[in-house]
C-alpha cells in the first residue's frame, strides 16, 4: 500500500514544507469506466484475515487513497493513531465483526444539535469548508464516457475522517461550497458506488447517515472504509416486494433492511441510483431517519454468506430518529452496525458483549412494526410507479 503516485504521475501526498499544502492545491483522480471492476474481486476462498487482504493486489484508486492516508497519519492530522484493531467475530448465527475502538469513543468530535432529518444547512456550525487543507486527499472525477447516457459530473472531495472507524477511513463530500444539508443526492451517492467499484478490496464499504441515523455533521458526506471481514448482509437472503424484483426485504440479518442491487453498468446502475434516492427522499420528506450501507454482494434470493460477489448491494434502513450520542451503550447504531460491524467503545463492553445483547441494541433503534409495514408499503407503490 505504499505506492504514491497515479499512472499520469499525480501525487497524492502533501509537500514535505507544512506552508506548502495549501498552495499545492487538491490532486485530482480522474477514472473512466473502464476502471469500474464489476468482476473478478472476491474474499479469498480461506477464511479472510488482515494478512490474506493486505496481500491482494490493489487497485489505482486503493494505491492513491491508502498511500494518502497513511502519511496524514504519519504527520499527526488525525485525533488518534489508529493502530491495527482488536476484532473478534461474536459466537451466534448473525456473524457480527466487533472491534474495540476507545479512541473513537473518546476523542471523537461531538455531534452537532440536530433535532429534524430536514434541518437546514448552518455555516456557523462546524462543516468541511473549515477543515485544515492536509485533510483532502484528492477530488474524485468521472470521465463522462459512458456510452449513450449524458451524466451531471460531479466532482467529489475524498477527505480523510478525522476519528477514524477503520484502516482507509474517509468521507466523500461533494464540493463543500454548496452548503448541502446532509440529504442523499444522486450525484454523491453515484461516486459512493463507483468508489466500491473503484476498489479491488473486496472490504471497502460505503454508507450514509441521514440526520436523526447518527450523522454527526449536517453537511453533506459519505463514508467510505477498508474492512477484511465479511459482513452479514453480503450474502443475506431476501424476498422480492415488487414484481420486477427491483425492490427486495434482506431476511437473517441483524436488522430487515430494503435491498436494492446491480451487477452491470450503465441504465441498470442509473436505475438502482434513482429507486435509491426517491426512497430516501419519500423517509427524509416523511422525517423518518435512515441509515444506508454499499458493498459487494451477492445477488438477491437464496443465497449463503460465502456466496460470491457478484455484484453491489444497496440496503437502506428506515430507523427511530436519535438525536446525540447514547454514551452508555456499548456501541451506537448507525451504517456499519446495521451492517453487522460494530466499532466498541471499551475494554468491559468487548469482552463481554453476546449476540443477543447486541441484537438488542441495534432492535430497539427500529421503527415500530405497524410503522414499518406503512413505510414498506410506500417504497414499493414508488417501485411501482418507477416501472410504468
Amino acid at each position: 500500500m505504499a505506492v504514491s503516485h497515479g499512472s499520469n504521475g499525480t501525487s497524492y501526498l502533501l509537500p514535505a514544507d507544512k506552508e506548502d499544502w495549501e498552495e499545492q492545491g487538491i490532486p485530482d483522480f480522474v477514472y473512466g469506466q473502464k476502471e469500474l471492476m464489476w468482476e473478478g474481486v472476491q474474499w479469498p476462498r480461506n477464511m479472510p484475515s488482515l494478512a490474506d487482504v493486505d496481500t491482494l493486489p490493489l487497485s489505482r484508486f486503493d494505491s492513491a487513497l491508502c498511500s494518502a492516508w497513511r502519511q496524514r497519519m504519519e504527520l499527526g492530522l488525525f485525533r488518534y493513531c489508529l493502530g491495527e484493531l482488536q476484532t473478534q467475530t461474536l459466537p451466534g448465527s448473525m456473524g457480527f465483526v466487533a472491534q474495540l475502538n476507545i479512541e473513537r469513543g473518546v476523542q471523537r468530535r461531538c455531534p452537532q444539535n440536530i433535532s429534524s432529518v430536514r434541518q437546514a444547512f448552518d455555516p456557523e456550525q462546524f462543516n468541511f469548508n473549515k477543515i485544515r487543507p492536509g485533510e483532502v486527499l484528492f477530488r474524485l472525477c468521472r470521465e463522462p464516457d459512458l456510452p449513450g447516457v449524458v451524466l451531471q459530473q460531479e466532482d467529489i472531495l475524498v477527505m480523510i475522517n478525522v476519528s477514524p472507524l477503520e484502516w482507509g477511513h474517509v468521507l466523500l463530500v461533494p464540493d463543500p461550497i454548496q452548503g448541502l444539508p446532509q440529504r442523499l443526492l444522486p450525484g454523491v451517492f453515484r461516486a459512493g458506488l463507483e468508489a466500491v467499484l473503484l476498489s479491488s478490496h473486496p472490504g471497502f464499504r460505503v454508507g450514509f447517515n441521514s440526520l436523526g441515523g447518527l450523522a454527526s455533521v449536517n453537511h453533506l458526506h459519505l463514508h467510505g472504509y477498508y474492512l477484511a471481514h465479511r459482513l452479514p448482509v453480503e450474502g443475506a437472503p431476501s424476498e422480492p416486494l415488487d414484481p420486477g424484483g427491483h425492490l427486495h426485504l434482506l431476511q437473517a440479518v441483524p436488522a430487515p433492511g430494503f435491498l436494492f442491487y446491480t451487477s452491470g453498468p450503465g441504465p441498470d446502475l442509473e436505475a438502482l441510483i434513482s429507486r435509491v434516492c426517491r426512497a430516501t427522499d419519500y423517509l427524509t420528506d416523511h422525517e423518518i431517519a435512515h441509515n444506508l450501507f454499499v458493498t459487494r454482494g451477492a445477488p438477491p434470493g437464496k443465497t449463503s454468506p460465502s456466496s460470491d460477489l457478484t455484484g453491489v448491494r444497496v440496503i437502506l434502513w428506515p430507523r427511530k430518529s436519535s438525536f446525540g450520542i447514547k454514551e452508555r451503550e456499548a456501541f451506537n447504531v448507525a451504517l456499519c452496525e446495521l451492517a453487522g460491524h460494530l466499532p466498541v467503545k471499551t475494554s468491559q463492553d468487548f469482552s463481554s458483549l453476546t449476540e443477543a445483547a447486541a441484537l438488542a441494541l441495534i432492535q430497539d433503534c427500529l421503527l415500530p412494526p405497524a410503522q414499518a409495514e406503512e413505510v414498506q408499503a410506500a417504497l414499493v407503490a414508488l417501485t411501482a410507479q418507477e416501472e410504468q
